[in-house]
This record gives C-alpha cells, sequence and structure tokens, in this order.
C-alpha cells in the first residue's frame, strides 16, 4: 500500500530556493500533499506561492505571523491529511523516492519513531546534523561525540540518537501523541528535543542512508545575530528542560549564561 506522505515545509524569507523545494515535493509521485506555513515572506514570494498553490491541486497554504520553525510545523499539520508527515526544510530538495524509504524504514517501529536521512551539500558531501547522539550535558561539555557525520556512512538504516529537523519522516499518530514540536523553541533544538521526547516514549530514531536530500542552507535573509540570539535561547531551554538531577540543573543554571557568547565565539 502506497504511503499517504504529507510534506509540510515552513518558509520565512527563503529566497528562490523554496521554488526548487516545492517543484521537486509536486513532482515526486509519493508526496500525496504539501503543505506551506508561510511564516513571513516579501510581497513577491506570497504571490508566487499563491501562483504555485493555485497550480498544484495537492498543496495547501496557511499564513502565520511567523510564530517560530516549531510552531509553524505544527500549524501545517494541524491540516495536513496523510498518514506519515515529512518535515523538510524549504532550501531542501527531496531526492526522488527518499519518502518511500523513509517509510520502509518506519515499518514495524513504534507509532512515535522518527526516521531521517542523509543531508548534503552541493558538493555530495553529508551536512553535519542528519545523524548524531543524543544531547547531553557532557556532550555539549566535550565529553563524547554528539554529531556523527565523520563516521562511515551506515549501509542500512541504523539507530542514532538524533536527526536533523530540516528533512525527517514521522507517523501522524506517533507526531500527535508527542504534541508536536514544543513551541517553547522558536528556532533551532526543537528537532534535538522532539527525538529525546519520541526516544523516552518507546520509540527509535532511524537514520536512512539511501533517503537523500540537498540543502542549500542558510538561504533565509535572517540576520546572523537574531539566529545565533535564538539558538542560545533553544540550547538553554533543552538543558534545562532535560536536566537529570539537582547537580546538573545547578551546572546548567551556571553554564546558561555563556552559551551565547560560547555560540558567537564559534561563529
Amino acid at each position: 500500500m502506497t504511503p499517504q506522505i504529507s510534506a509540510l515545509v515552513v518558509s520565512y524569507r527563503t529566497g528562490p530556493r523554496l521554488a526548487e523545494c516545492l517543484f521537486a515535493l509536486r513532482g515526486d509521485p509519493v508526496i500525496s500533499e504539501i503543505v506551506i506555513a508561510d511564516n513571513g515572506n516579501p510581497p513577491d514570494a506570497v504571490a508566487w506561492l499563491d501562483r504555485f498553490v493555485a497550480a498544484t491541486p495537492k498543496a495547501k497554504l496557511v499564513r502565520l505571523p511567523n510564530p517560530g520553525f516549531g510552531a509553524g510545523v505544527n500549524a501545517a499539520a494541524r491540516i495536513a491529511t496523510g498518514d506519515f508527515f515529512l518535515v523538510i526544510n524549504p532550501d531542501c530538495v527531496l531526492k526522488r523516492g527518499a519518502g518511500g524509504r523513509l517509510a520502509e524504514a518506519l515499518a514495524g517501529k513504534p507509532d512515535v519513531s522518527i526516521a531521517g536521512g542523509r543531508i548534503f551539500d552541493l558538493q555530495g558531501r553529508e551536512e553535519r546534523g542528519a545523524r548524531r547522539n543524543t544531547l547531553t550535558l557532557a556532550r555539549a561539555l566535550g565529553i563524547g561525540r554528539w554529531t556523527l557525520e565523520k563516521n562511515p556512512l551506515p549501509d542500512g538504516p541504523v539507530p542514532v540518537g538524533a536527526v536533523s529537523g530540516a528533512f525527517f519522516l514521522m507517523r501522524r499518530d506517533g507526531y500527535e501523541r508527542l504534541g508536536g514540536f514544543d513551541e517553547g523553541y522558536f528556532l533551532h533544538v526543537e528537532d534535538v528535543d522532539l527525538c529525546r521526547r519520541a526516544l523516552e516514549a518507546g520509540g527509535e530514531v532511524i537514520f536512512v542512508p539511501a533517503a537523500g536530500a540537498l540543502h542549500y542552507g542558510s538561504t533565509s535573509d535572517a540576520p546572523s545575530a537574531f539566529v545565533t540570539g535564538h539558538k542560545a535561547k533553544s540550547l538553554a531551554r533543552y538543558f534545562r528542560k532535560f536536566a537529570n538531577g539537582p547537580l546538573e540543573r545547578l551546572v546548567v543554571e551556571a553554564g546558561v549564561p555563556f552559551i551565547g557568547l560560547a555560540l558567537k565565539l564559534r561563529g
């Protein structure tokens, strides 16, 4: 039976790559529906989206006052009709057939399981973040590895701690059971949070190397300081939320003021 996959795309001042993303989704027969959350685009992009939806029977559009990435995905999910949700960034171009491969990897898994694919750049190199261990305070402090892109590419689907919110598939029932993305995150880390909650609820997080998407990256014209600031806030929220015991909570509170500085120095 062919899976009914709703692609959920959140766009904020994405630029011309949005068209490539949406045309790839429209041309893929496995994608039964495209739901676009317009989180704030300039007038020319708004007009283009209206034309695209009018010309694409399987496309829907919801316009929002930019409540954040996770909230945008949740809004798109509420009007989607598919049995599966494919969350994909507006600057990602889906490799044909990838959605079906992700759905195959979820067969027989608990409904809260998540499957993510290989995200690669224009040179075909795997990007950072598509496969990761679970983010813990120790790993954030450099004790153990978090991202796994330097490991050899596996021959088939493998369990991991987290995949990227830029490109993953989840059953509708499982997404709804977890409550979707935590809307307390405005930008960044909401995907890591969702994966951790899926694991804690008895699900699996699976990296599927044969399911791919080209990722242009950094196509939004949002100021870098704006992005970095929200990433710092999101990391602080995550570590507070998942702190294990009073000692770790104390360490988190002591370290929170330095997260933003560390990100700026790294950038």
